[in-house]
């Protein structure tokens, strides 16, 4: 068992990888096949919590801070792991698929996170000074918070096959142990198997209805 999982997938190549190029693969597995799925699988399947008396208890933050900390932290290290093979010296001569697939992830990250940027203000009850006015993009659900949702969540689901079908690409060319793919497809596995119980179970709610209930007292809830 041992042999087996220390060996590489296919034995009549050499597993070779070393100095910069191993710490590009490691910190893009870290970012891309580790932190940024949790990070979307939380951000879809616990904005209520389990326990939490919705609608009565709204707007918990703990999807919101979680999701935050693990997207920035996968963007610090997915610019970590460019720099890195940005500066190393050789590479793969046939990567040329790696590349193409690893740069189009690098340019949706970088607009991901200018759109996260751009997403305008909250507005609604908490989220104004005292007599304040409650306008603002998200709870009015104005034109500019509608395309930030509609390119931020798709692009985000693009991200997460193209940066599998990179991840597979690359450890492919390292001809990696089998160790790498047993445990990484185990991880995905789990994530894949965790959200179709969480969506079957109805606990993708609502960003809107999550932090301010179903109420049509609210404009955002009054759209189709």
């Amino acid at each position: 068992m041992e042999e087996w999982l220390f060996a590489s997938m296919d034995p009549s190549r050499e597993h070779l990888i070393g100095g910069a190029i191993s710490w590009h693969a490691r910190l893009m597995v870290l970012s891309w096949g580790i932190l940024l799925p949790l990070g979307v699988v939380i951000a879809r399947y616990f904005k209520v919590l389990p326990g939490q008396n919705w609608p009565l208890e709204l707007d918990n933050k703990f999807w919101w801070r979680s999701h935050l900390t693990l997207q920035i932290s996968g963007g610090v290290i997915m610019t970590g792991g460019l720099l890195v093979v940005l500066v190393a010296e050789g590479g793969y001569a046939d990567s040329w698929y790696h590349r193409a697939i690893g740069w189009t992830v690098i340019a949706l990250a970088g607009l991901q996170f200018l759109s996260g940027w751009l997403r305008g203000t909250k507005g609604g009850p908490g989220d104004q000074a005292s007599g304040a006015s409650l306008a603002g993009d998200h709870y009015d659900m104005t034109v500019r918070r509608i395309v930030f949702e509609k390119i931020h969540k798709t692009v985000g689901y693009f991200l997460l096959l193209s940066s599998a079908a990179a991840i597979i690409a690359g450890l492919w060319i390292a001809n990696a142990p089998n160790w790498m793919w047993l445990l990484l497809s185990t991880y995905w596995a789990g994530l894949i198997t965790l959200s179709v119980v969480l969506q079957l179970a109805g606990r993708a709610v609502d960003t809107y209805q999550a932090i301010w209930g179903p109420d049509e007292s609210h404009p955002g809830n009054r759209r189709r």
